[in-house]
């Protein structure tokens, strides 16, 4: 059989693109932005810039910085310019990161606010106390792989049981697990999380708080909640 061998030149290659994503978000600053993002909507600079707590010619600086480095994109419409995500990837590498620099801090009870605890947006998908509680409903069920990395052939039934589409050759994973940084436990991510949170929302189970990461549990969707997933 021929062997194939990883050039050092692919080495250092991988090794200097690592170096330059750390580097991008290296700043306080832009991880506020960065953070401010994970609404999932598209921010202007000024808007970013006040989150940032910055003058709006450094937060430019920022923003091209973090274009750069790939991990947002620019749009223009009209004279106006708006910045967002790159794509779930970011966002669940982002979502990743904040539940490692938590878990080095271990203050001795978390600061997030209640309503962010409760239920929030990751991107695309659910996180806080109620998507762990689904997660971990899944996950007892047998709904997903004991790594949480798939849906199992039920899980699968159970989803279009309940009417959530899967598209079949989604670019993302199917599922993951992604550490959700308020509880330190998982939630559920990929493509069947933001499936999950598109039902929601479509159901009016959930209602989006305006210009905010946090999600507001509606009282018909605390009972559809506690009615398809919980034992």
């Amino acid at each position: 059989m021929l062997k194939t061998r990883t050039s050092p030149d692919s080495h250092a290659a991988l090794e200097q693109a690592v170096a330059a994503i750390a580097a991008a978000m290296a700043d306080p600053s832009r991880v506020k932005m960065l953070c401010a993002l994970m609404d999932g909507r598209a921010w202007t600079a000024t808007e970013l810039s006040a989150v940032a707590d910055v003058a709006p010619s450094t937060a430019s600086g920022h923003l091209a910085r973090l274009v750069e480095g790939k991990l947002i994109g620019c749009l223009s419409q009209g004279r106006h310019r708006y910045y967002r995500l790159a794509g779930h990837e970011v966002a669940e590498l982002i979502e990743q990161m904040m539940g490692l620099s938590w878990s080095r801090i271990a203050p001795p009870e978390t600061t997030a606010p209640p309503s962010m605890r409760e239920a929030r947006t990751c991107y695309d998908h659910l996180a806080g106390r109620v998507a762990v509680q689904i997660y971990d409903f899944m996950q007892a069920e047998g709904w997903l792989a004991p790594d949480g990395a798939a849906l199992t052939p039920y899980g699968q039934e159970q989803f279009l049981a309940l009417g959530i589409p899967l598209r079949a050759h989604a670019r993302r994973k199917a599922c993951c697990a992604c550490l959700d940084w308020s509880e330190r436990r998982f939630h559920l991510g990929g493509e069947a999380g933001a499936a999950l949170l598109r039902y929601l929302d479509s159901k009016a189970w959930i209602k989006r708080v305006e210009g905010f990461r946090e999600v507001a549990i509606t009282p018909s969707g605390q009972a559809a909640i506690l009615k398809h997933f919980s034992r």
